[in-house]
C-alpha cells in the first residue's frame, strides 16, 4: 500500500540525506492502516518535492518520551550540535492527542529520491 504524507522541509531534507531514518507520527487511525513494507510519498510543504520510503519497521510508544530514549538524535532528523527534546513534537501534536492515540517511530528507507 502506499500513503502520501506533507513535511516541513528541514526533516525532508534530513531523510532526502539519508540520515533521518526515523519519522515521528501520532498512532493515530491514519498511521495505524500503517504495515512494514508499504510505501509513503513524503511531500515538501515548501518545495513540493517528493520522495518515496518504504516502512522498514514500526515502533510504538506510549509517549514522545518513551521514542526518544530508543533512538539517537541523528536517526530522528536532529542535526549533531542539536538538543533532542521530545517537546520539540508538541509543535505539531498536543499532550492530550499523544496520551489518547500513543506515538509511532516509522523507521524508513529511502527508495526514490524524486519524481
Amino acid at each position: 500500500m502506499k500513503y502520501y504524507m506533507r513535511l516541513n522541509d528541514e526533516p525532508f531534507k534530513h531523510i532526502k540525506a539519508k540520515t533521518k531514518t526515523i519519522e515521528m507520527r501520532l498512532n493515530d487511525e491514519k498511521r495505524q492502516l500503517l504495515h512494514e513494507h508499504d510505501l509513503i510519498e513524503f511531500a515538501n510543504m515548501v518545495t513540493s518535492e517528493s520522495i518515496v520510503v518504504e516502512v522498514v519497521k514500526l515502533h510504538r510508544y506510549a509517549s514522545f518520551e518513551e521514542l526518544y530514549k530508543h533512538f539517537d538524535k541523528i536517526s530522528l532528523g536532529y542535526d549533531e550540535n542539536d538538543i533532542a527534546n521530545p517537546k520539540d513534537m508538541e509543535k505539531y501534536y498536543s499532550k492530550e492527542e499523544q496520551d489518547k492515540y500513543g506515538v509511532m517511530g516509522i523507521e524508513i528507507r529511502v527508495i526514490d529520491e524524486e519524481f
